[in-house]
């Protein structure tokens, strides 16, 4: 019998070999044990440029996540960096989640992804809380 864990994501079911995610979340557990300045040490200017990007841009994207391409013409930064970022962002555990397509859908506090909890902001966008 093969020892795998099963996780959902949007409408499907990963199945993701146990042995991995027990090293992912001993990895999560060490991050949270090292403090928030530790946790953000890695990040540079550009991985602060763009989570915060994501941040402030998912409730303003009619809904939709967030494509790399979209964020480097906007942040003028080269795509390849763009998704390297993205990539590193995700691998850190920093709050922000690509979909299958590469493309973020979570970057919290916000999702574009339906959850129980919704938000409105004075200036009128609607967007899910992560």
């Amino acid at each position: 019998m093969k020892d795998s864990i099963l996780i959902g994501r949007q409408d499907k079911l990963l199945e993701v070999p146990a042995e991995a995610f027990r090293a992912h979340l001993e990895h999560a557990r060490a991050s949270l044990r090292s403090g928030p300045s530790q946790r953000v040490a890695f990040m540079t200017p550009e991985h602060h440029s763009v989570r915060n990007f994501a941040v402030r841009e998912l409730p303003r994207n009619d809904g939709k996540p967030l494509k790399a391409g979209d964020i480097a013409r906007r942040l003028r930064l080269p795509l390849a960096a763009v998704k390297a970022l993205l990539d590193d962002l995700q691998k850190h555990l920093f709050f922000l989640v690509l979909n299958p397509e590469g493309e973020v859908s979570w970057a919290y506090p916000v999702t574009v992804e339906e959850t129980p909890h919704r938000l409105r902001f004075s200036s009128g966008e609607r967007i899910f809380a992560a």
